[in-house]
């Protein structure tokens, strides 16, 4: 829980994170037809666009009004990355953005420090919105209007499907996870890669997914996905099955699925 000095109103947050959210999905969507300008960043493969800036000047302004005396770590302009904070991702998958690929989100998320308070994911052109504060649940409002609880899967491991990512940022990192993705493979059902760490997430906390695993993420990539998988039931850890995944080194699932995800990644290379 946040420290007995603070007095924060979790369900307020979770309506401000959730229409920050919306608001950011509004400017992705209203941005796909324009030229978005894309520019590369430091990085091959890692692309930016005036969409992705102007998602996150809206979530921003946004936040800054409804609470302003807290601060945003946003994936574009930076900001604290310790202490209380709005973390934001204004359009991950951008390449998808980019590609025309339907398969990109907006997410919004609460820290305090490395425990995440809030957390909203909306998927603009898919309709859809997940939400959830700690130890008060997630929700799922899909595309024909109705809300669920949000759930992780019961199937098996030989059943599962479990959504992964390249490490096309740190392709230093092949080996390592080329070594997972076999294990993996050689025992879960099949795999998927949509390209947006957001969406997958939320899919696994959907019980759509039974687990995901990646590297090299960052926290606005994964902090929203991890809460909404907590409160639906679901494990979230690192490749070692440490408690360091806000780093960006991510397993999760439904238990039966991360224990055995785990064990692939944790394996020697």
């Amino acid at each position: 829980m946040p420290d007995a000095g603070r007095d924060l109103d979790l369900e307020r947050l979770r309506a401000v994170a959730r229409a920050a959210a919306l608001r950011g999905g509004e400017i992705v969507s209203a941005g796909r037809t324009s030229d978005a300008g894309a520019t590369s960043k430091s990085l091959p493969g890692d692309w930016v666009t005036e969409v992705d800036v102007a998602s996150e000047g809206a979530i921003a302004s946004m936040l800054a009004e409804e609470t302003p005396d807290v601060p945003i770590q946003g994936e574009e302009a930076g900001g604290v990355a310790t202490g209380l904070r709005w973390v934001v991702d204004p359009l991950d998958g951008t390449t998808n953005f980019i590609h025309g690929f339907v398969a990109v989100g907006v997410s919004v998320a609460l820290v305090d420090d490395r425990r995440v308070l809030i957390g909203a994911t909306h998927a603009p052109f898919l309709g859809e919105m997940w939400h959830a504060a700690a130890d008060a649940g997630a929700v799922w409002e899909r595309a024909d209007g109705s809300a669920v609880a949000c759930r992780v899967s019961q199937r098996p491991w030989s059943e599962a499907v479990v959504g992964t990512g390249f490490p096309f940022r740190r392709k230093e990192r092949l080996d390592r996870y080329l070594g997972a993705m076999r294990r993996v493979f050689e025992g879960a059902e099949d795999l998927r890669r949509p390209g947006a760490a957001c969406l997958d997430l939320a899919w696994v906390a959907s019980g759509v997914f039974d687990g995901f695993f990646e590297l090299g993420l960052a926290p606005w990539d994964v902090a929203v996905g991890a809460l909404l998988i907590a409160e639906a039931g679901g494990v979230v850890s690192d490749w070692s099955g440490g408690d360091d995944w806000l780093d960006g080194d991510i397993v999760t699932g439904a238990p039966q699925v991360w224990e055995r995800l785990v064990a692939a990644t944790s394996a020697p290379v």
